[in-house]
């Protein structure tokens, strides 16, 4: 039996677990800011008919939505690049936990910020006040991305 300082061949499975969290990071991001973007893309459009003014302030949450697959981008560039031959099962399962952690809160904030986003720009068009909370409300949606992606990076380090 070697010793735990001999560097020993990974099972191929291992490997798997690494490649399945690294897809389940980019693939959830991104589902979630496909939504965010679509979701507030609906509430731009109907919006800019009565107040073709605002729609370059009513962008705000489609770039949020797009934010959310960067942090998924992230994790997974970093799990792909720490694939190798000396890939160890606790690297595998590590990391699989890393692309969860980054995917289910990114898919979640993606579907808080379009859903929060088209009802705050036709909120915002029909009284500009409203204007501000809407990004505030935006902001505490793209911090759960923001914490998952915290973790993350945390689990990936270990």
């Amino acid at each position: 039996m070697p010793n735990a300082g001999e560097d020993e061949k990974c099972p191929s499975y291992a490997i798997f677990f690494g490649c399945i969290g690294a897809a389940l990071a980019i693939s959830l991001t991104t589902l979630g800011a496909a939504y965010g973007t679509a979701r507030s893309g609906i509430g731009i459009a109907s919006m800019a008919v009565t107040r073709p003014d605002m729609i370059m302030r009513a962008i705000i949450p489609v770039v949020m939505a797009g934010i959310i697959a960067i942090y998924g981008l992230v994790v997974s560039v970093l799990i792909a690049g720490s694939l190798s031959n000396n890939y160890t099962m606790e690297s595998g399962y590590s990391h699989f936990g890393c692309g969860l952690s980054v995917g289910l809160p990114g898919l979640a904030a993606g579907v808080a910020i379009g859903i929060a986003g088209d009802a705050g720009v036709r909120g915002s068009a029909a009284q500009p006040r409203l204007y501000v909370g809407m990004i505030l409300i935006l902001i505490f949606g793209e911090v759960l991305a923001l914490y998952g992606l915290i973790v993350a990076i945390y689990l990936f380090t270990k």
